[in-house]
């Protein structure tokens, strides 16, 4: 069985409350309990009894197809809570994910775990502002080229590929890319949905050019 610890989600520090940019309404609002389907209804159970809470964030607009956000949540109880990469590194490609596609509730519920569990300030804030990276680990570096290129150019160079493979062997690769493609997915749900961060009219990440 799955052993799955459950995130506190925290307020947002003011400097990540700067934005140019105001989500219109939500498009896909949370489903009242009476007007569930069966199947939905099944969905959000199973919902509460892995993760201990019912639909919020990526959830709410997933829910519109059960089966979808069950199998969706499964593959997040392996990349989210018991991939190979650490919490640490884990967390920093979330936010990574999160920064490329200005996605409010995924850095709402990641910037926090993250500084938590070793990620610096500075990278953090830097990867809010969307300025350079300055001060990453060896690891993080290979992260963020692997990242970057995987997101830029669609591809990984050989030399990259290289690191990433020394450092973390197969599998961690493959969970890299696993984890930027999860959080891709929710983003791109919410970011359709126009789901947005609790307590805030605005994004909590500034739209960069």
């Amino acid at each position: 069985m799955i052993l799955i610890k459950r995130p506190i989600l925290v307020a947002i520090p003011v400097m990540f409350l700067v934005a140019n940019l105001v989500f219109a309404q939500d498009r896909l609002p949370p489903i009242p309990s009476e007007s569930l389907t069966a199947e939905q209804a099944a969905a959000v159970a199973e919902l509460v009894e892995m993760r201990g809470y019912g639909p919020r964030g990526p959830w709410v607009p997933l829910l519109r197809s059960p089966e979808v956000l069950t199998r969706a949540r499964a593959m997040g109880d392996y990349l989210r809570f018991n991939s190979s990469l650490p919490p640490r590194l884990s967390e920093f490609v979330i936010l990574m994910t999160a920064r490329e596609w200005t996605q409010p509730y995924e850095w709402y519920a990641h910037h926090q775990i993250a500084l938590d569990v070793g990620v610096s300030l500075e990278i953090v804030s830097a990867l809010a502002e969307g300025r350079p990276l300055e001060g990453l680990a060896e690891d993080e570096a290979v992260l963020y080229a692997f990242f970057t290129e995987l997101n830029r150019d669609k591809a990984v160079s050989d030399a990259t590929y290289a690191q990433a493979l020394e450092m973390f062997g197969e599998k961690g690769v493959i969970d890299t890319v696993g984890i930027i493609g999860y959080y891709t997915m929710l983003a791109m749900t919410m970011n359709t949905a126009r789901t947005p961060a609790p307590g805030s009219a605005e994004p909590p990440l500034q739209q960069l050019d």
